[in-house]
């Protein structure tokens, strides 16, 4: 496999956006809705899966098959793929949908395949392949927040995920295990034995506020954790909303009398 050599420059800090230098002729994929911008002359085509000929086989079974698994996934049947129609290079950029991080990865240094959360894909130079990837103990996919099927992405280009909060990679040695949050865990390399672990005590599985289960990952291996998931996120923003048209009146005193001072009388 044999993917596109782009070039990349990242912007910004907590709500970063990734721009691409293509040369005349390269390509790179990402999930529909992501592009920020792009200069004139770089082409958009809607794809079936991530238009990676490892996806499924070649031919129009292939590449259906390829964008099925996708769906599996969450995710849309189609990819989009920018390729720079111009003499020269030219620019298309990216943003990530939430606050937070986006990690550049090269598979090529990553032994050819990293495996992620299913909403943690974002862009990739084309020839990339992303696929699913079946957890091989089934308390993984029973228990575990991010579902029994994760995406794997493969090939021996750049690819860029993105996670929320401050990104921690933690490298793990033969043997050695780590417990994680479900929704911390973001990606890891494909020699990390990943698994769900019951939290133990009732207890604390019920009134901790740390869920039943957690991730519990065996090295070797890299392993990429984010402070922040979204679902954490929208949980507290959820909470924390207007029921209806109506204030709560968090942290306020006058609670219901001040809705009625401020003209709210229903």
């Amino acid at each position: 496999m044999n993917s596109h050599e782009i070039d990349y420059k990242l912007y910004g800090d907590d709500m970063q956006f990734v721009e691409i230098e293509l040369d005349p002729r390269e390509s790179v994929i990402a999930e529909a809705g992501s592009m920020m911008m792009m200069e004139e002359n770089i082409e958009m085509e809607t794809i079936f899966g991530d238009g990676a000929e490892s996806s499924g086989g070649s031919g129009l079974f292939g590449k259906i098959m390829g964008a099925g698994k996708r769906v599996l996934t969450g995710e849309s049947l189609f990819m989009t793929a920018f390729t720079n129609s111009a003499h020269n290079k030219r620019r298309v950029s990216f943003a990530a949908p939430y606050p937070g991080k986006i990690i550049p990865m090269d598979l090529s240094e990553l032994n050819g395949k990293i495996i992620c959360q299913k909403d943690a894909f974002l862009c990739a130079a084309k020839g990339v392949a992303v696929g699913i990837d079946f957890q091989r103990k089934l308390g993984t996919g029973f228990f575990g927040g991010e579902g029994f099927i994760m995406q794997k992405v493969e090939g021996d280009g750049l690819a860029f995920l993105h996670a929320g909060g401050t990104i921690h990679v933690k490298t793990l040695e033969r043997g050695e295990r780590l417990r994680v949050d479900t929704g911390c865990l973001v990606a890891m390399t494909k020699d990390v034995d990943y698994n769900i672990e019951y939290v133990g005590k009732v207890k604390t599985a019920l009134f901790g506020g740390e869920g039943l289960f957690f991730a519990t990952l065996t090295g070797p291996g890299k392993v990429w954790i984010q402070s922040l998931p979204f679902s954490r996120l929208a949980d507290r923003m959820f909470a924390n909303s207007p029921v209806g048209t109506q204030s709560r009146g968090e942290g306020s005193v006058l609670g219901s009398l001040g809705d009625f001072l401020g003209g709210d009388r229903r």
